[in-house]
């Protein structure tokens, strides 16, 4: 073989032969093929041949590397460890913004809790990465109160209470976790907190978590889709394979057999040897029905199905509880209603009133197992004028306190292994809303997301597609753009970040002491005159929404278009009298 391997050069085939064999057998194989086939020593320096050589321990930068199989799959375990050994998770904003999409998605904070909980329980995500996931949570589940009132724009004092009561949803949330989301990183604060309840109380594993209204849902729900729990389980500990979520086969049924008739007799009167009279018959495996039962679509595919209807399904609901509610609270029992509601205890005893507002929210909202629920049902009641807004904010604290307890009790019946984890999320979970409401309620004078709501409020009743503009930056395209951010680095996310928070907080700042205290401003700053209007007043933005959306609910109402033309037209202002 080597006489006829002339001018040095060795053929294709040999080197492919080689590189197989080397990547079959590993070293020891690939040395002693090399030593059975004597390959010469490549081209010398100088040479003749079709292609330039390289010199020895070189190597080509423009070579295809050659490909691995990991022999692994994307699911089960290894997407499991892309969230545990995930860097972009351990930044706390990071972790925050992904609890806002995840609850905007699915729509509810008690989805979104316990698929956090069940990451912790299976040892997925730490606790210390799930406490800004659970304030995310949180935020994202105020976006159901916007949509129900965006549902009651066409009346515009009716949006201004219905927008108003629903920012102060919002305004609470975020300024817990403005408070919360520092302390957390620099103390973990809520993270040893919860730790300290539970090496308090001593826990014992349950063996199911009440649940009142998956007993009504749950015929319903079996008849759209069943998903495989041994599937999702195996995902969690890595002895998943690649079979689908989706249920297929729900029962068995055991076939008769030749020596197992109707007409044998109990004491063994078929005959034939004893065991084969003991070994168990054949079982039949009974197909699901279900709408997807037996369809070729992935589960991705199915997902996005489900996905779009529930938010469908959602957004006609709301609709239809908006209507309901303006069409059966009017004249005599809208205002028994209200004097119901808004009702105080006695003086000396009238602060008790919010607390007790609290708990009856807090009550309900365990009873209904959705904050989603009561607050579409109190939004509604604030725009036709049944609650107020003082009265309203309680209640939606209560309802940020009862949507913790059905996480908390579906943790305290989860496995002995995985109890602890599953308690101490849900406990964070809980603390977090509680010192929300030690911050933002027990002290009057801190209660500031009520006129914070009543100013939006006000603006959106003024400018409704401001309500739009909310929507979109506050809960999809922000969150979007801080995770973007989050996966370019903690560095970059501070160096983008950091000076825009500056900045908001300078412009707060300024302008409440252009309020309260001009005097101690420079006379510059005591005033925005000097900046272009664009950056001063939302009239040129409305004028440019007017243009783009030329319908009744976009345009601005007539007094206040009527007024804008006077400001900018002198003329007129001196010729008529308004």
């Amino acid at each position: 073989m080597p006489n006829s391997l002339t001018g040095g050069q060795v053929p294709p085939r040999a080197l492919d032969t080689v590189g197989l064999v080397d990547q079959g057998l590993g070293n020891a194989g690939a040395q002693e093929t090399a030593r059975s086939l004597a390959l010469p020593d490549p081209t010398p320096a100088g040479t003749a041949g079709s292609a330039p050589t390289l010199e020895e321990g070189d190597t080509d930068p423009w070579a295809l590397p050659q490909l691995k199989d990991t022999g692994q799959s994307w699911k089960g375990k290894v997407a499991g460890d892309a969230f545990k050994d995930n860097v972009v998770l351990s930044n706390p904003v990071a972790g925050l913004v992904l609890g806002v999409l995840v609850t905007v998605l699915v729509q509810s904070s008690s989805t979104s809790s316990s698929i956090v909980v069940s990451m912790v329980a299976s040892k997925l995500l730490t606790v210390r990465a799930s406490v800004p996931i659970i304030m995310g949570v949180n935020v994202g589940t105020s976006i159901t109160s916007t949509l129900v009132s965006m549902a009651q724009s066409g009346d515009r004092d009716v949006f201004r209470r219905a927008f108003g009561g629903s920012a102060v949803h919002g305004i609470f949330n975020w300024l817990t976790v403005l408070v919360l989301l520092p302390l957390e990183s620099a103390a973990a604060l809520l993270e040893r907190l919860s730790a300290l309840t539970l090496g308090v109380a001593s826990l014992q594993p349950g063996g199911h978590a009440p649940d009142i209204l998956k007993v009504l849902t749950r015929p319903l729900t079996d008849l759209i889709v069943q998903l495989d729990a041994d599937v999702i389980a195996g995902s969690a500990t890595g002895n998943t394979t690649n079979s689908s979520l989706i249920k297929r086969w729900c029962g068995t049924r055991a076939q008769p057999t030749a020596g197992n008739s109707s007409h044998c007799g109990a004491a063994g009167g078929c005959g034939g040897p004893g065991p084969e009279r003991n070994s168990p018959a054949p079982e039949e495996l009974l197909p699901c029905r279900h709408l997807f039962a037996g369809t070729v679509l992935t589960d991705l595919a199915v997902g996005f199905i489900l996905l779009a209807a529930s938010l469908l399904v959602l957004c006609a609901c709301l609709v239809l509880i908006v209507k309901l509610l303006n069409s059966v609270l009017r004249g005599r029992i809208a205002q028994a209603v209200r004097t119901v509601l808004n009702a105080d205890f006695p003086f000396p005893f009238s602060w008790l009133s919010g607390y007790l507002a609290i708990l009856v929210g807090a009550g309900l909202t365990f009873v209904l197992q959705s904050s989603s629920v009561f607050t579409a049902a109190i939004v509604p009641l604030m725009g036709v004028g049944v609650i107020s807004l003082d009265r309203a904010y309680p209640l939606l604290l209560g309802s940020n306190i009862g949507t913790t307890t059905t996480a908390l009790l579906a943790a305290l019946a989860s496995p002995a292994d995985t109890l602890l984890s599953g308690v101490q999320v849900a406990l964070i979970h809980f603390f977090f809303n509680l010192i929300g409401i030690l911050l933002w309620y027990v002290v009057p004078i801190l209660r500031l997301p009520i006129p914070l709501a009543k100013h939006f409020g006000d603006l959106t009743a003024r400018y409704r597609w401001v309500a739009i503009a909310y929507l979109l930056l506050g809960f999809l395209l922000l969150p979007l753009a801080a995770f973007g951010l989050s996966l370019a680095g903690g560095i970059v996310l501070a160096a983008v970040g950091g000076p825009l928070v500056v900045l908001i907080v300078l412009i707060v700042l300024v302008t409440v002491l252009q309020r309260h205290q001009p005097a101690w401003l420079p006379r510059r700053l005591r005033s925005w005159a000097w900046l272009p209007l664009w950056l001063r007043s939302l009239e040129p933005w409305d004028r440019l929404v007017s243009r783009c959306c030329p319908c009744k609910v976009c345009s601005p109402p007539q007094a206040v278009a009527k007024e804008a033309h006077c400001y900018e037209n002198p003329e007129v202002l001196a010729s008529q009298q308004l």
